[in-house]
């Protein structure tokens, strides 16, 4: 059994590092990349995305002008373990509109509704809800009543309402990430430990993946809108 707890401000540390930790063990699902675990690259992006999800967390206090919103489901019986998050950014000039940018649970956790219960806790104060997601996992958001509106790059746009809301939704900037000093030394060490060959290789392999997981989210959404 789980609970689900939600915050407006900075989580305690311990639960900061449990997230971080979750992020790092499934950053191919969370990065928009889909980076995979094999690729070369990976400790980059995890190094990066966790960096991500940690500015979001730090913008609960409201110092970078964001709406941010976290929700954890956590152990119903020891409340200080962490199962899952969700990471939501509510609209600015829409309060029944927010985007769901992350979402995890722990791989030893899953099948036990609390993803569902997650997206649900959103659904249920916001009638429009929007993600992006890979092909593969749009049939599971399609259970929980979200439906296909477009193709994005390599993932699918869903949306509760069946369209774009347009909303107008606070972002991070997260280009600066990847240009910041510990990124250039990871890419360093990687450089150093795989040789530039390899890592050029790594990087064609990535795009590759991206131009393969691009032509699966025009055919899942061709579909979808063909069937409909």
């Amino acid at each position: 059994m789980y609970i689900l707890r939600r915050l407006d401000s900075v989580p305690p540390e311990s639960f900061q590092n449990q997230i971080r930790q979750l992020v790092i063990d499934h950053v191919g699902e969370l990065s928009s990349v889909a980076i995979s675990a094999d690729n070369p690259l990976y400790p980059l992006y995890q190094y990066g995305v966790g960096l991500e999800v940690h500015q979001y967390l730090q913008a609960l206090d409201g110092s970078r002008g964001l709406a941010v919103e976290l929700l954890l489901a956590l152990d119903a019986e020891a409340p200080d373990q962490l199962l899952g998050f969700a990471i939501a950014l509510p609209a600015q000039d829409n309060p029944q509109a927010c985007v769901l940018a992350f979402m995890a649970v722990l791989a030893s956790h899953r099948r036990q509704g609390i993803g569902r219960g997650l997206l649900a806790d959103l659904q249920a104060r916001y009638p429009s809800v929007e993600l992006n997601a890979f092909a593969a996992v749009v049939p599971w958001f399609e259970e929980m009543g979200m439906q296909v509106v477009a193709a994005r790059g390599p993932q699918v746009l869903m949306s509760s309402t069946g369209q774009a809301s347009g909303a107008l939704v606070g972002r991070l900037d997260i280009a600066p990430i990847y240009q910041t000093l510990e990124v250039r030394q990871i890419h360093a060490y990687l450089l150093k430990q795989q040789g530039e060959e390899a890592m050029v290789e790594a990087e064609r392999l990535r795009d590759e993946r991206l131009d393969q997981l691009g032509l699966q989210a025009q055919a899942c959404v061709k579909q979808r809108k063909t069937v409909h």
